[in-house]
């Protein structure tokens, strides 16, 4: 259990710095509202911790062996993060009408897959498992890895939805809206290009 508090402390600092998703999450709460990203977070934070689960045994580790992989990879995930952006960046501010139509924002399909495509999380999960996984009882220490990391992403994922939600009560004019939107859509944006960029 020595390796758990590390651990712990890797996966805060993993799930709570900026980063594309946390970007997605703060956009979707901001036009959406929190209960509406909820299930966005949990699909995120799911399909991280299964990532790590499947590196643990084995999987992963062999998929990243091949460059063309992770260039593949790559791309979609460049790709895919600069469509929601364009999205996020076109996208009407929110109305607080009781019958305005309403769009429904990322889907949680979507927002696994774009998990599933990301290599900065798969390299994340390749980490986890070769500084924390061990050699003793390696597939028990895999599995409480990947819970360990849900259970502590979740929480930081939330605060990102919190942050969003609280972003779009201070904006209460459509002009600012619609500049929060574009702000946090260019954030997206570098933030999928620039990796490719350094």
């Amino acid at each position: 259990m020595e390796f758990l508090l590390p651990f712990l402390l890797f996966a805060f600092v993993a799930s709570v710095t900026p980063g594309p998703t946390n970007i997605l999450v703060l956009s979707h709460s901001s036009r959406f509202g929190l209960g509406a990203t909820l299930p966005i977070i949990l699909g995120a934070c799911m399909t991280a911790a299964l990532i790590v689960l499947v590196v643990g045994l084995g999987v992963g580790e062999t998929l990243l062996r091949f460059a063309r992989v992770q260039q593949v990879m790559t791309w979609c995930a460049v790709l895919w993060l600069s469509w929601l952006a364009w999205q996020i960046f076109n996208s009407p501010p929110a109305s607080f009408e009781v019958n305005a139509p309403r769009s429904k924002g990322v889907s949680v399909l979507s927002i696994a897959a774009l998990q599933v495509v990301n290599p900065k999380v798969w390299m994340m999960a390749v980490a986890v498992v070769s500084v924390f996984a061990g050699n003793d009882d390696r597939s028990v220490r895999v599995l409480l890895l990947a819970l360990s990391f849900l259970l502590v992403s979740l929480p930081c994922m939330t605060l990102w939805a919190v942050l969003g939600l609280g972003s779009a009560q201070l904006l209460s004019s459509p002009q600012a809206q619609k500049r929060m939107n574009q702000v946090l859509a260019l954030l997206l944006f570098m933030s999928a290009w620039l990796p490719l960029l350094i």
